[in-house]
């Protein structure tokens, strides 16, 4: 097997932690002596071991020595101290003679120090194998460790005119099961998901993965819920609020929401009261600042946001340049009327030139309906 090779298996790996490994970046290692594999390992869940560690266990259980071998790694190995020591460290005391890495570490605090160290063990290190298919595997991580603000990405599904409801707000269900099932997967890959309270009113959503797997289930205590309520109007009945996840769900108010609300909502759910977009705004259409609440779930290590609100939240992160991924779902199907809801909705670009572009795109057919997802 070539580099190339032994890398696409780290790199797959590493995707057996999707969902899991968050605020870390999901990572697999392969350790090759004598050109056959002797361990392999991956990141499991942030707080356990590395991959590098992972892989040196592995090769330990099968009776193997991980010294004069040859580490293949997804992530340029750490160098700090985190909840678990340096990665280096250990790749250095097991006697490894070469580490062959796909991505270099995207903390501009940290780049390219891992492989300083190891040179100067005496450790050859050669960079860059599969270094986009590694880089992308990670988009969300590179994307909060850089800016420390969640890469949103935007969901909806719609009719093929861009209807997600009626004028009277039926919408269930406009696509089909394997849309949804993968609508489920794109819940599972975040690490909160949030939407507005229209929604909430509208469709009482649990806002979990839908899944009978109980791996999948223990996931669902991780998915923080995040609603904008700016008065507060959110049911106190709602699911969100009384359900067994009701200590996961965060709803952003605005000061101008009633404060007996917002103490009946406090004593079952997080209240936080977030600025305004515009202090300009009149009262009554109030709107919250979302660069504000970005920033505040990026220190919070929300790393990942799914966004699925309905056309006017859809458009506040779209338009307001927020969002950095679409995953759009379009059924076979033509809704009509000017007043049913759009996928995307608020005053839209005043001229073409502002439209929102978007780049790398992705067709995927899933049952009768079909996947848009691309980078704005």
């Amino acid at each position: 097997m070539s580099d190339i090779q032994f890398m696409r298996l780290a790199l797959r790996l590493a995707r057996r932690g999707r969902g899991r490994t968050s605020p870390n970046p999901m990572v697999g290692a392969v350790l090759v002596k004598g050109g056959k594999i002797i361990g392999c390992g991956w990141h499991q869940r942030a707080g356990l071991p590395h991959a590098e560690i992972e892989v040196l266990h592995d090769a330990q259980k099968r009776g193997q020595s991980p010294r004069n071998a040859t580490l293949y790694v997804t992530l340029e190995p750490c160098s700090t101290h985190g909840r678990t020591p340096p990665c280096t460290n250990a790749i250095i005391a097991a006697g490894i003679k070469k580490v062959v890495v796909g991505a270099t570490d995207p903390n501009p605090k940290h780049a390219g120090k891992g492989f300083k160290i190891l040179r100067r063990a005496g450790i050859e290190v050669v960079h860059g194998i599969l270094a986009k298919e590694c880089a992308e595997l990670n988009e969300a991580f590179n994307h909060w460790i850089v800016g420390r603000t969640p890469f949103v990405t935007v969901k909806a599904a719609m009719t093929l005119d861009g209807k997600i409801a009626t004028v009277s707000g039926e919408s269930k269900w406009i696509t089909g099961e394997k849309a949804r099932a993968q609508g489920m997967k794109l819940r599972q890959n975040s690490d909160a998901i949030l939407v507005g309270i229209n929604t909430i009113l509208a469709d009482n959503p649990s806002l979990t993965c839908r899944s009978q797997k109980s791996e999948v289930k223990s996931q669902n205590k991780n998915l923080r819920r995040i609603v904008l309520d700016s008065f507060a109007r959110t049911p106190l009945d709602a699911k969100i609020v009384s359900d067994e996840f009701a200590a996961m769900t965060t709803i952003a108010v605005s000061k101008h929401a009633p404060q007996k609300h917002v103490a009946a909502l406090s004593k079952k759910v997080t209240v936080i009261i977030a600025p305004p977009a515009n202090s300009k705004l009149k009262i009554k259409n109030s709107k919250l600042d979302l660069n504000w609440l970005l920033k505040k779930l990026g220190t919070e290590n929300v790393t990942s946001l799914l966004v699925e609100g309905g056309g006017e939240v859809n458009a506040s992160f779209l338009l307001g340049g927020l969002a950095q991924r679409v995953a759009f779902f379009y059924a076979p199907k033509i809704l009509g009327g000017r007043d049913a809801r759009k996928g995307v909705a608020g005053d839209g670009a005043k001229s073409l030139s502002e439209i929102v572009q978007l780049h790398e795109v992705e067709w995927r057919k899933l049952g009768e309906d079909l996947l848009l997802t691309a980078k704005v």
